[in-house]
């Protein structure tokens, strides 16, 4: 493989539209962008992307990499995501979560996981914890997680749900003042991500640690269009400078993901404090009135890139559809990615015209082209 790699004619979104430029690739790196660029008798291998649309690489910050579910005994647990999977959706950077069941899945394993991934040549991250307190985690201590290992992001715990501990306003701000400190010490955002549940007064507990001065850009809560009430509170939060993330392609109170992302904006939620997430192999119990689970399905890990292609069906703009999934995820998790520009890493996607996937760049490594898988992880 050449050291060079060269993208050609491309019509660039990085997210904003930059027109059509040549893009080259060296180390991992972005190194240089332009209208038109040669690398003279230096080897390199050229990308011809005539027609294509080059975009950053997507990312989601929501997926169980190693499965969730559970709800239903032992035979609904969910499977594993595969690195192809991942490369097919479009995904350079993903975040792994736990879910319902702290029990028989663990942190631990979640992190070997994210090892794995990263090997194989993708960015790979996770929060610490499962729905429930007290919060299990790696090394004994969320600080320490998030302080000790690169990987860690912050914590995941769920609020307003059957299936979480109903953590008290006191326990959730002794929490996310840990993310706070572990974050702080370790050169990171520090975020408490919160699975929303369709219970009442979702926001109560984070509004409680707002007025007692944790910055709002701590809480990262996520399934918020699963109910109407959830997403206007999600959207009034929003206004106080908080990130909120719609899923992509689990619960959803609205006749598509798509439907709920253009009511948050039109009912003035600000556009760069908007990101979506799949919550990829994660469960989607369905249970009755008794709270008896009547059946179970998993999230596909494409729901991002299949809402981008369903938002740009329904006109909205195409930075502001990939700002959702981009720029705007990685300022919230405060990750240098999301942005094609000189010095930033070398996360393509290139699209066809309707916004398929033909190719897929991570950290400079072709891992798609013309749609067909170019390296091949183990066990695939």
């Amino acid at each position: 493989m050449n050291a060079l790699t060269l993208i050609k004619n491309a019509a660039l979104y990085a997210p904003e539209f930059l027109g059509q430029q040549d893009i080259l690739l060296a180390g991992g790196k972005v190194v240089q962008i332009a209208a038109h660029i040669e690398t003279g008798s230096v080897p390199c291998t050229v990308i011809d992307a005539q027609g294509k649309i080059a975009t950053p690489g997507l990312i989601d910050q929501h997926i169980h990499l190693i499965g969730g579910g559970g709800e239903g005994g032992f035979a609904t647990r969910t499977p594993a995501v595969t690195f192809g999977k991942l490369v097919q959706a479009g995904l350079t950077t993903v975040v792994g979560v736990m879910g319902t069941d702290g029990s028989t899945r663990s942190p631990r394993d979640l992190y070997a996981k994210a090892m794995g991934l990263r090997a194989e040549g993708l960015s790979v991250y996770m929060h610490t914890g499962s729905y429930q307190l007290p919060t299990v985690t790696v090394t004994g201590s969320v600080r320490d997680d998030l302080i000790l290992l690169a990987p860690v992001l912050g914590v995941k715990l769920a609020v307003a749900d059957h299936r979480g501990s109903f953590p008290t306003a006191q326990e959730m701000l002794r929490l996310v003042s840990d993310v706070r400190m572990g974050g702080m010490l370790a050169g990171k955002r520090g975020v408490l991500h919160m699975h929303m549940g369709g219970l009442d007064a979702p926001f109560a507990e984070i509004n409680a640690a707002l007025a007692a001065g944790i910055p709002a850009h701590h809480f990262s809560p996520t399934h918020v269009a699963r109910t109407r009430e959830l997403m206007d509170d999600a959207i009034a939060f929003c206004a106080q400078g908080g990130y909120i993330d719609i899923t992509s392609a689990g619960s959803c109170a609205f006749a598509s993901p798509a439907d709920a992302v253009l009511y948050a904006l039109e009912a003035g939620a600000a556009p760069e404090r908007l990101t979506v997430s799949s919550d990829g192999n994660g469960s989607l119990p369905v249970f009755n009135a008794q709270g008896e689970m009547e059946r179970i399905t998993a999230a596909d890990v494409s729901g991002n890139l299949d809402l981008l292609v369903e938002l740009v069906r329904r006109d909205v703009p195409i930075t502001t559809a990939l700002r959702l999934m981009t720029s705007n995820v990685a300022d919230s998790l405060g990750l240098r990615k999301g942005r094609l520009a000189t010095g930033e890493d070398a996360d393509v996607c290139l699209f066809n015209p309707d916004f398929s996937l033909d190719t897929l760049i991570a950290g400079g490594q072709v891992l798609l082209q013309h749609g067909e898988m170019q390296v091949t992880a183990n066990f695939e």
